[in-house]
């Protein structure tokens, strides 16, 4: 190992005006740092002698440590800077002091020469020891735990003969001058802290969106989402249903089955031919009631406060909303129609094309249902003859729907006596309201398929036969039903409180709630 020299290598003095760091400390010509190296190069290793050399090293370094302790306990004292006013018209703060400056070792034994090397050699550990003014009340110095093998220091007080003795330049001890405190820190601030918060404190949150409207569970745009993947799967779901229902007739003893039952059977021998004209109106009369008679309901089920309410003239007692009286009077029009209609349906013959009159109809009904699935419908001809399951449906509409919709509304309407103890309780009313919506849910769905199957299987054809109560392909009966679709349109637009109250109050009293 080269140590380039007999001597320590020497660096900038520690204090101004001093001697270059560290001192020479050279042993019989030859320095201490080298001897060591050369003695360690030539294995020539005396423990003691080594011992002896490191013992020296460091005495060295003591010593110098402590004329360095002892120049700085003889500098001039030096004035505290000071500043603003605190006050207005006050004096600068901080008052008029005079601050020596005391190393941090002056508070230690003298023999802990340890720690008095680290603090010469780490300045920053170095104190400012601030004389309080004259008259300020003593105050003791905060002593902590002992260190090893040494007393602990006595509580050092700043008294204002203390001071004034520093002041006069008198040697004053550095555990009594004043209370130590580490340089560069101030005094409590009196004001909040100001600081700039960062980037992500001073970004300002953007406001929170406001809940978007729900109808029912979702939103607009799940409901769209809904229903486009809804669609979607429910049309795919068809195709997969049709192309299954193709395949299952094109078999052999389905195609048997097709020619068996082709989708209807014959009529009874003097079963009516056409469609006669109060059919036609019936039809149209039906429609209408039907329609206005479903919003209505709707209302009354979804009403929670009414606004308006009509009250009969000899009873007080049977107050009810405008809404639950429009469904009322609307339902006893379309029993009155209903009645005129099955009346002139057994008089004139034509129930022998809604009432099934052979066993047949059910296979023939199970093939019309197949071929409609597979988009090869059975051909039409509604002048003459419905196929098998036309003819269920209209059975089960004007003969089952019909009759429970009637006998359900009048469980739940007004007419139903009260005070019939015996009858509330072999029919109770809540056996009404679990039958009466569902079944104009299937109203609903019937109006549906057959408007759709109107217009798909011949639509100017089926519409004349409906409402021109003729067999012949011309706009006749389409402008009569497009006419029939404006007075719905307009009636559904009417029925609101202002119409029908004064029509209400031909019958009975009508009130604001």
């Amino acid at each position: 190992m080269a140590t380039y020299g007999s001597t320590l290598r020497r660096g900038l003095p520690r204090v101004t005006g001093g001697e270059p760091w560290p001192p020479a400390a050279e042993r019989d010509g030859v320095g201490v740092v080298d001897d060591i190296e050369t003695k360690l190069t030539n294995f020539e290793v005396d423990v003691p002698e080594i011992v002896k050399v490191m013992t020296a090293f460091v005495a060295g370094i003591a010593a110098d440590h402590r004329a360095l302790l002892e120049q700085d306990a003889e500098r001039p004292p030096r004035p505290l800077r000071r500043g603003l006013p605190r006050v207005v018209g006050g004096d600068p703060w901080p008052p008029a002091v005079t601050v020596y400056a005391r190393p941090l070792a002056a508070f230690v034994p003298e023999d802990a020469e340890q720690g008095t090397a680290n603090t010469a050699t780490r300045p920053e550990l170095q104190v400012e020891a601030v004389a309080e003014p004259v008259g300020a009340p003593a105050r003791k110095q905060r002593t902590g735990l002992p260190r090893p093998g040494t007393a602990a220091p006595a509580a050092a007080v700043a008294t204002p003969t203390a001071v004034a003795e520093a002041e006069a330049g008198a040697s004053v001890p550095a555990a009594t001058t004043a209370v130590a405190v580490f340089a560069g820190l101030r005094a409590p601030l009196r004001v909040p802290r100001t600081a700039w918060p960062g980037v992500a404190g001073a970004t300002t949150r953007p406001a929170p969106q406001p809940e978007p409207q729900r109808i029912g569970p979702f939103t607009r745009g799940q409901w769209a989402g809904a229903v486009i993947v809804g669609g979607a799967g429910l049309l795919f779901a068809a195709g997969m249903v049709v192309l299954f229902v193709r395949w299952f007739l094109s078999l052999d003893f389905m195609v048997d089955f097709l020619a068996a039952y082709p989708g209807e059977y014959e009529l009874p021998e003097g079963a009516p031919v056409g469609m006669p004209g109060w059919l036609g109106w019936q039809h149209f009369f039906n429609v209408f009631l039907m329609v206005l008679i479903i919003r209505s309901g709707l209302q009354v089920r979804t009403e929670k406060r009414p606004s308006v309410f009509w009250t009969p003239r000899g009873n007080k007692k049977g107050k009810i909303s405008l809404n639950l009286w429009f469904h009322q009077g609307l339902d006893v029009l379309w029993l009155v129609n209903g009645v005129i209609f099955v009346v002139l349906l057994f008089t004139t013959g034509q129930w022998m094309k809604i009432v099934p009159t052979s066993w047949e109809v059910f296979p023939n009904a199970i093939s019309a249902a197949l071929q409609y699935v597979s988009l090869d419908w059975p051909t039409e001809n509604g002048w003459v003859n419905y196929n098998s399951l036309q003819q269920l449906a209209y059975f089960a509409t004007v003969f089952l729907a019909a009759p429970l919709a009637a006998v359900t509304g009048y469980r739940m309407s007004g007419f139903w006596p009260k005070q019939a103890a015996g009858l509330n309780k072999a029919y109770p009313v809540e056996w009404a309201r679990a039958v009466h919506f569902p079944v104009m849910l299937y109203f609903v769905l019937f109006i549906f398929v057959h408007v759709v199957l109107v217009i798909a299987t011949g639509a100017l054809r089926n519409l004349n036969h409906m409402y021109a109560s003729q067999d012949a392909v011309n706009w006749t009966g389409f402008w009569i039903f497009s006419a029939s679709i404006v007075v719905i349109a307009g009636a559904w637009v009417a029925a609101r409180p202002l119409v029908l109250a004064p029509i209400a109050r031909l019958f009975g009293n009508v009130t604001r709630g």
